[in-house]
């Protein structure tokens, strides 16, 4: 049996042609928007504290600032400035009060947060005492022992809040939200095809949103169960991270839902992009204060970059203020979940409307004459 394609032979070259150049273009697209956000990632003012005596404090903070990667806060105690690293003020702090210096990371807000502070605050370090130490050669004075000991050893370092021992490398905040958003994404595609095969009405809207709350529910819990596997979840933080599952998964299940009730199959791919484009600016992977501003910001806006801040904070940083995360996740949440509701109900009425038209006419044609 012939097709149109073996009857025009041109025809099969040129679609296989459009698909070469197509591909082409979305990998062209693709690579450049990746290493465009994540192929040298660097801080763009990252707010890290730093501790110093007044005679020294406007030259440590130049250091520090210099180049436009860090923002400099001072603090007049380590309690603090450690106070500030626990609920996300700063990523971070270098005391130079004292001798010998101190460093303070927080490896859990992100391991390049942490190397990038250990290079920038050694170097910050050395060079201070090096000032010193060129100082008292300018004076004709001998060197100590204990400046030379100083320029050549880094600043001892306490981490504030480490990442468990399973998850050295803080992979695991990325790997869990692209769980949840592939799982909310084919679920909710999934039960817009069921809901498709029945007649739009408000109570069908009332249980597919049912059923996408029931779904998130179950992802939410699976993740938590899967996170306790691998040891990334601490113990006693079960019941406030499955809040936490539960609301990214229903922010993408929900945000996919509505805009399939919405604009039909197409809106499917919101999905997609939420994986393809909103993870990798998500600030999973890379730390949200090391992308490029606009990503950055495109990235929090999105369910993937609220969800990954919101997991994050919630795992390492019970002080922190989850406000924003929230409030977007819940944002995304609300909208899907109405839309699936109000595209159902003003379908139905729109269907009895045109019964309605159509029956009188009908039954008009069919009286006697």
């Amino acid at each position: 049996m012939s097709t149109d394609l073996d009857q025009r032979p041109w025809l099969l070259r040129w679609a296989v042609l459009g698909l070469i150049v197509a591909g082409g273009i979305i990998q062209i697209v693709m690579s450049t928007y990746y290493l465009s956000v994540a192929h040298a990632p660097q801080p763009h003012d990252l707010p890290v504290g730093y501790l110093a005596t007044p005679a020294n404090a406007a030259d440590v903070q130049a250091r520090i600032e210099q180049g436009g990667q860090f923002a400099a806060h001072r603090y007049d105690s380590t309690d603090a400035m450690i106070t500030a690293i626990r609920t996300k003020d700063v990523f971070g702090g270098l005391d130079v009060s004292a001798t010998p210096p101190h460093l303070y990371v927080a490896s859990a807000a992100g391991p390049a947060a942490a190397a990038a502070l250990r290079t920038a605050f050694t170097t910050v370090v050395q060079q201070q005492t090096a000032g010193q130490v060129q100082q008292l050669v300018a004076a004709g004075q001998p060197v100590p022992a204990p400046t030379v000991q100083q320029l050549t050893t880094p600043p001892a370092i306490t981490d504030v809040v480490a990442l468990p021992p399973d998850d050295r490398s803080g992979a695991s905040i990325g790997l869990l939200v692209q769980a949840l958003a592939i799982g909310a994404t084919v679920a909710s595609i999934g039960l817009g095809r069921i809901g498709s095969r029945t007649k739009p009405s408000l109570l069908r809207g009332v249980g597919h949103t049912a059923a996408l709350l029931a779904y998130a529910a179950a992802s939410a819990a699976a993740v938590l169960v899967a996170a306790h596997a691998f040891g990334v979840v601490t113990a006693g933080a079960d019941v406030h991270l499955f809040r936490t599952f539960l609301l990214v998964s229903v922010a993408v299940t929900g945000s996919v839902a509505g805009l399939v009730a919405l604009i039909g199959p197409a809106g499917s791919f919101l999905g997609t992009a939420y994986f393809l484009f909103g993870v990798p600016i998500s600030g999973a992977t890379v730390l949200a204060e090391f992308l490029p501003p606009a990503a950055r910001v495109l990235g929090q806006v999105l369910p993937t970059g609220a969800g990954a801040t919101l997991v994050r904070d919630n795992l390492y940083f019970p002080d922190a203020s989850v406000s924003q995360p929230v409030a977007t996740l819940a944002l995304y949440a609300i909208v899907g979940l109405l839309l699936v509701l109000v595209t159902n109900a003003l379908a139905n009425r729109s269907r009895r409307a045109s019964l309605l038209q159509v029956t009188p006419r009908a039954e008009q044609a069919d009286a006697p004459g």
